[in-house]
């Protein structure tokens, strides 16, 4: 029997529900090198019970972990997340992934799949809108308070996320264009396949700063600060079921909790401008 790409995706989702997912990612990784899979398990996943698989733009992996480890909870239902770049993850779902709920960084994305019928149309919906910020590697004895630091001779590498296919990646481009910065910054500047990449590079120090999401940005490595949104378009972002989820009502279940009482607070903590709400000015 001919296995392709994506019944191996399946595989290892499944895989991943059930609990096994350090030793399904490996083989998921080849196959698809910019995602990141996470199975949330509370020591009382059911086997027996539908397993839900959410496509998750990767600057939601610190909220979505927590999101779907207290929907488990509540609910006894698994969820596996699998992390990667918006555009990335519109692709797949183009070409046939197994997905049930698509979260996405730009919305744009899922109208475009909207309009093509792969996901219910009536289920998009506004989840949040994120925030950029300037960030700093703590070792790497440079201070930035703004954009234009960036031209600080001791930093040689600026990580964003790749503008091409990355919501967080198209936003850092346009604050530096809008700062007049871009052409002058290009030789510093490096791609990471997503926001979450882009900080591991200024984490680990290959680059000495960069422009990420506030909802990745509070790891203990990296300092930062809030770049002025009307620098970029909004990064306004939606979720929506699959056309072809094996699981729509549960699917539905996941995305009400992430707008509902429980997984508001959450992604509140993460920077997370949610629908109705004023726009973030300090810090949270």
């Amino acid at each position: 029997m001919k296995i392709n790409a994506f019944t191996s995706l399946a595989l290892a989702l499944l895989l991943a529900a059930c609990g096994l997912a350090p030793a399904a990612a490996p083989a998921l990784i080849d196959q698809f090198p910019t995602l990141e899979v996470n199975g949330t398990e509370t020591g009382s996943s059911a086997t027996t019970e539908p397993s839900l698989t959410v496509a998750a733009a990767a600057d939601l992996q610190f909220a979505f972990q927590e999101i779907a480890y207290l929907f488990e909870v509540e609910t006894g239902r698994p969820v596996t997340l699998v992390f990667g770049s918006t555009g990335q993850l519109a692709q797949q779902i183009e070409n046939g992934a197994p997905y049930d709920l698509f979260a996405a960084a730009d919305q744009a994305f899922v109208e475009r799949l909207a309009q093509k019928g792969l996901v219910d149309e009536a289920s998009v919906a506004l989840y949040a809108r994120g925030c950029i910020v300037l960030a700093v590697n703590k070792t790497s004895g440079v201070q930035v308070h703004s954009l234009v630091d960036l031209l600080d001779a001791r930093i040689t590498r600026v990580a964003i996320a790749n503008p091409e296919h990355a919501p967080y990646g198209m936003a850092a481009k346009q604050a530096l264009e809008a700062s007049g910065l871009w052409e002058m910054l290009q030789p510093k500047i490096v791609f990471g396949e997503n926001v979450r990449q882009a900080l591991q590079y200024i984490q680990t120090g290959d680059s000495q700063a960069g422009i990420v999401a506030l909802s990745v940005a509070n790891v203990p490595e990296v300092n930062w600060v809030l770049i002025d949104e009307s620098l970029h378009s909004p990064l306004n972002q939606a979720l929506a079921i699959l056309t072809d989820s094996s699981h729509p009502e549960l699917a539905a279940e996941f995305a009400a909790f992430i707008n509902g009482d429980l997984g508001r607070p959450i992604m509140r903590r993460y920077g997370f401008i949610l629908p109705g709400e004023a726009p973030l000015i300090e810090p949270p």
